[in-house]
């Protein structure tokens, strides 16, 4: 008889689950997961029941989610129960993503003996800061992960920074089967978007840094037969309703609030618009390209390496006028070269989760 081969548990270290970007792409890794894999997610912050009636998408995912509620400050009692949790599931990697899941799960998995440990850094804005560096100089050294920058942005940043060997760049993915091409028509009847407008959409949760002041601002120097419609909530819905009421854009932009079913929202536009101040390597531009849209980006982090180079636009962040320019120009030439070739051959959340188990189990990416 052959032997059996003994199922590898993987925990993934978060600082918490809300809706978000990093947060999704958490739950993908136990969505498309190895068959001979057991996945976990370790939350530092929040319960179970706080995080499920903010994000309800977790109620399906409970039986591999793990909350320990850590209070703000550092608790040295986290990095203990972490120690326990890895020694109890025997657990073979701990992948943690960004600094504080670092300090906490780095530390636990080193101690644990926990054989591979892999570290993701999905931004490095935070890395301007003197302590912060300092602090994850210090925690490279001692964790000794495997390191991974989400972007090729990341990854220069972090190696001049660290000068760290162990360094790999590996993109973020979307589940491209989810999000694919599709009727219009259909799509518009479902979101209650006009049939006969020319639509651009932006999607992201409604907070400053994500840039939605600048991109209502710079409708009213677009062609006013263009519709803007912004899926999303937030702390700022309100201020940027008062926008659009002080500049009587109300029969031209529409705040739609939560919307569930993103793939027939994305189906329904014409032109997909991230107008951030900031950004890591955002998902919704990936996803909006999948259903066959072409995207705006502005130029922050690392977004324009999500664009398709054949469709793809880059906007200068923060400037109305160049916005409003952009968004024009593009609305005059939408082209019918298709972007999702471009996102499945590059960022198929599959491809993404087989190079980090490769990563984790043969110690390096095809």
């Amino acid at each position: 008889m052959g032997s059996v081969l003994k199922r590898k548990t993987i925990f993934h270290i978060v600082q918490h689950l809300a809706p978000g970007g990093l947060e999704s792409l958490a739950l993908d890794f136990i969505t498309f997961a190895n068959d001979n894999t057991d996945v976990y997610v370790v939350s530092l912050e929040g319960t179970k029941v706080r995080s499920t009636v903010m994000w309800p998408k977790l109620a399906q995912f409970e039986q591999k989610l793990v909350y320990l509620n850590k209070e703000p400050g550092f608790q040295y009692e986290v990095i203990e129960t972490l120690i326990t949790l890895f020694k109890s599931c025997e657990a073979d990697v701990v992948h943690t993503h960004h600094i504080g899941p670092l300090l906490y799960g780095g530390i636990a998995a080193k101690r644990a003996s926990v054989p591979v440990r892999v570290h993701t850094e999905h931004d490095v804005w935070h890395l301007s800061n003197t302590k912060n560096r300092i602090m994850e100089s210090l925690l490279l050294k001692y964790v000794q992960p495997k390191l991974v920058a989400d972007a090729h942005h990341v990854g220069q940043q972090l190696s001049e920074l660290f000068g760290y060997s162990e360094l790999s760049t590996i993109q973020n993915g979307i589940d491209v089967s989810r999000f694919t091409q599709g009727s219009k028509d259909k799509a518009r009847e479902k979101v209650d978007i006009p049939s006969d407008a020319l639509v651009i959409g932006s999607a992201g949760r409604l907070e400053t840094v994500k840039g939605h002041d600048v991109l209502i601002k710079a409708m009213r120097y677009v062609p006013n037969n263009i519709h803007l419609v912004i899926a999303g909530d937030g702390s700022q819905k309100q201020a940027l309703q008062n926008i659009i009421d002080t500049l009587q854009l109300n029969d031209r932009i529409t705040l739609l609030g939560r919307i569930d079913d993103m793939t027939s929202f994305y189906q329904s536009l014409d032109l997909f618009c991230l107008p951030s101040r900031s950004e890591g390597f955002p998902l919704s531009s990936l996803e909006a390209q999948s259903c066959g849209i072409p995207t705006a980006v502005t130029d922050v982090g690392s977004s324009k390496e999500t664009l398709c180079p054949h469709s793809g636009v880059l906007i200068k962040p923060n400037r109305i006028m160049a916005m409003a320019c952009a968004l024009s120009r593009s609305a005059k030439s939408l082209t019918n070269v298709s972007p999702r070739q471009h996102i499945v051959d590059n960022n198929d959340i599959r491809k993404m989760v087989s190079k980090y188990e490769m990563l984790a189990f043969k110690g390096e990416i095809a």
